[in-house]
């Protein structure tokens, strides 16, 4: 995405977005919300007590309903109030783990003389970005071209009309160098909306003209294998040697990069490319990255080595980040990234699911006002724990020293505090301890086990409980590919648990899909990605059980993405429906930032599809998205890494494999277990049984893929169809036959 410069009709009002601040918060104790029943006898503006995000479900809004500010929901009642008293709408986005957006709420919103300035001078509205993904990109795109970053909380002032003319991201209360406080922000914007109007109403106008072209898809040639090897070499460019990763501080996991470095090691067999994602993996799980004691990953990195975290821990992250080991087991084979993988299940299976199997946002940074409290400890407290000598061996296993690894927020020293980390050579630390290393790792096993449970009587980080469409895809699509790869049935069934509450629960009387879930109630209109998400999910549930079920419910969700946001004039998907909320712009984007792309994921669910399916017109939509978005993608391929899946899947080799047989039967079974023995990213199986008559098919995967009515079982023996690049072989009944045409293919 690029923005060009705006002028000098911009009033004088842009913050700059600097480093953020050192920070601290007091102890924090939010005001217990009311009751379902006490809800009902609230007034409509939430009474003395509260504002008006009582009422609402998102998590995020209802963590502001105390502040003194006069909070709105986003809707067309808050405009309108706008519009009728002449006031500018004060927007803060944000998200319920973030937090700088805690920072901000405890130091301004909470206070009475900044709400006293924001209730007289301005309408204000809060949007949870996680519900509101098409409302965060407008304004996102804005922030970004006017101050160069962006980030959340995200502020951006707009006149009644909706067209923004100021943004920023986090503003202390009281001002610092370079950057305005919250009381002087406030009166040089009330002095610009009162005293300059005109030129305001004039800049908002001129940077919602922009917004079209910022937001719009560059069409370019088509993609080539070349661009494989672009994106290859940039990410080669910038990785970072010694600690893994990319780039240098903050460094985040974008595990969906990693990912497509393993499909390059598979094409091009370069073992350079295996090291830089096996050094990167195993970094981020020995760091502080990683929660050594109660599992899952936290969000990124504030320092090079994977050291010390910003510790909040996203589902999304999980996920991509469960992908990329399982995958990296699958091709190494070696032991050392399956069970990391089987580490980031049993988390979120244990603390990231609901009772319905449906699986939970996030968990907060936070706890007791301080960022990292619930995760880092001190020699002095294992040692009370775990006695001197068992507290003195797991403090040397995790790196836990007397003078610590963790800075205070408010004076930027250590404070004796480490975060954990593993940095000791088990055989080595062995010796050290007069053990074997065997006995050494049961021993330490068991006590990070017992400082877990003694972690369990802290106070807990907050935890986001709302299940969001989108990012419950991801988690289905990673335990259902992970459970396949791995030979997890368990994963797979958890993921069919989440699939079916999702289809059960987010979507409405007409069948169109919902964004959120929580507390017994769904609603919001689905945006791209929770149809992209969920139909990478659908897809990989299909490949993992065979069941057509799965398949057909995957065309179902694609179907409606492209009948709703299906860009006709220029190609593409709009991240917003054809019949949702207007916004300024429909915005379409195929940038990959912590998640990937929804156009990339739909380009790539389009091509499989339409290879499982028969269906021509799906690979030609799949096309058309990369074509749409090619002078984007050009410009800087490493920065769309989910669009070189779809690209790496496109230009091959791909093959297509129908097993014919009784789906119970052991050389079926055989013939699906040496289809998957190998790590082959491209590979698409289909299942063809057989009833009771010879050659009859299951009307389900007929009526899915006409092409494999006449795919029958030879003389009632399991046999494979195999199709390489849409050419088909002979079939076969000899599995090492069909494992010779996949590998014959794929090492030319």
């Amino acid at each position: 995405m690029s923005f060009p410069p705006l002028g000098r009709r911009l009033p004088v009002i842009v913050a700059a977005l600097l480093l953020l601040p050192e920070t601290s918060m007091s102890e924090h104790v939010r005001p217990v919300l009311p009751s379902p029943t006490e809800l009902k006898k609230l007034p409509a503006d939430g009474g003395p007590k509260w504002n008006r995000l009582v009422f609402e479900s998102s998590p995020y809004l209802r963590q502001h309903a105390g502040n003194p500010v006069d909070w709105h929901p986003w809707g067309d009642a808050a405009f309108e109030k706008a519009r009728k008293e002449n006031k500018p709408v004060f927007l803060s986005i944000g998200y319920s783990t973030c937090h700088w957006c805690h920072v901000m709420e405890h130091e301004s919103f909470e206070n009475e003389q900044v709400a006293e300035l924001m209730n007289r001078w301005f309408v204000s509205v809060k949007v949870d970005r996680e519900e509101r993904p098409d409302l965060d990109q407008v304004y996102m795109t804005v922030t970004q071209a006017m101050t160069g970053r962006g980030g959340w909380p995200m502020t951006v002032v707009l006149t009644p009309d909706r067209k923004p003319f100021f943004s920023g991201t986090y503003f202390p209360m009281i001002g610092r160098p370079g950057r305005p406080g919250m009381l002087e922000l406030l009166h040089a914007l009330h002095e610009a909306w009162t005293e300059r109007h005109e030129e305001v109403v004039s800049a908002a106008a001129d940077i919602t003209e922009r917004l079209a072209d910022w937001m719009s898809s560059e069409e370019g040639k088509p993609l080539g294998a070349a661009v494989l090897a672009e994106a290859k070499q940039e990410l080669i460019s910038r990785y970072d040697k010694k600690h893994g990763g990319f780039g240098n501080a903050p460094k985040f996991p974008t595990p969906h990069v990693l990912s497509f470095l393993l499909r390059q090691h598979h094409r091009t067999r370069d073992i350079e490319t295996l090291r830089m994602v096996e050094v990167t993996l195993r970094e981020m799980r020995d760091g502080g990255l990683f929660d050594q004691l109660g599992l899952g990953f936290h969000r990124y990195s504030t320092d090079r080595e994977w050291l010390l975290p910003h510790f909040e821990k996203m589902l999304y992250d999980q996920a991509l980040l469960l992908v990329a080991y399982a995958e990296a087991e699958k091709i190494t084979g070696r032991g050392e990234h399956g069970p990391v993988a089987a580490e980031i299940v049993e988390y979120v299976l244990r603390d990231m699911t609901s009772p319905e199997g449906a699986f939970y946002s996030a968990e907060d940074a936070d706890s007791e006002g301080e960022e990292g409290k619930f995760y880092v400890w001190t020699v002095a407290e294992l040692k009370s724990v775990l006695g001197e000598k068992d507290g003195a061996l797991l403090a040397d296993c995790l790196d836990i020293t007397l003078d610590g690894n963790f800075r205070d927020e408010a004076t930027g020293r250590r404070n004796g505090s480490s975060v954990p980390r593993r940095r000791v050579d088990l055989v080595d630390l062995a010796k050290r301890h007069g053990t074997t290393p065997e006995k050494l790792d049961a021993k330490l096993a068991s006590l990070r086990a017992k400082l877990f449970d003694h972690r369990e009587t802290r106070v807990h980080p907050y935890k986001d409980d709302k299940v969001l469409t989108d990012w419950n895809g991801l988690m289905i699509a990673a335990l259902a590919r992970a459970g396949r790869l791995m030979e997890k049935p368990e994963w797979i069934a958890a993921a069919a648990r989440a699939a079916d509450f999702v289809l059960k629960e987010l979507r409405d009387d007409r069948g169109r899909l919902l964004k959120r879930y929580r507390a017994g109630e769904a609603g919001l209109p689905a945006v791209l990605d929770d149809h992209a998400f969920l139909g990478w999910g659908l897809i990989e549930l299909h490949q993992s059980t065979l069941d057509p079920r799965w398949l057909k419910e995957a065309l179902t969700v694609t179907d409606q993405a492209v009948t709703h946001f299906w860009d006709e004039k220029d190609g593409g998907f709009f991240l917003g429906a054809d019949d949702g909320e207007p916004l300024l712009v429909r915005g379409k984007e195929i940038y990959d930032g912590a998640q990937p792309s929804g156009n990339s994921v739909l380009a790539w669910n389009l091509l499989r599809l339409a290879r499982l399916t028969g269906r021509h017109e799906l690979e030609d939509r799949g096309v058309a998205v990369l074509t749409a978005f090619a002078g984007n993608i050009r410009r800087s391929p490493s920065a769309h890494c989910f669009a070189m899946w779809a690209l790496d899947f496109l230009v091959g080799p791909s093959h297509e494999i129908v097993i014919a047989g009784q789906p119970d039967a052991e050389d079926v079974v055989a013939m699906l277990d040496r289809a998957r023995e190998s790590y082959r990213p491209n590979d698409l199986i289909l299942l063809r049984p057989s009833t009771g008559k010879e050659g009859e098919a299951d009307p389900d995967i007929v009526s899915l893929a006409a092409f494999t009515k006449h795919q029958v079982a030879t003389d009632g023996r399991a046999t494979a169809y195999v199709c390489i690049q849409q050419a088909c072989r002979e079939p076969t009944t000899d599995p090492d036959r069909m494992l010779e045409l996949l590998e014959a293919t794929t090492k030319k």
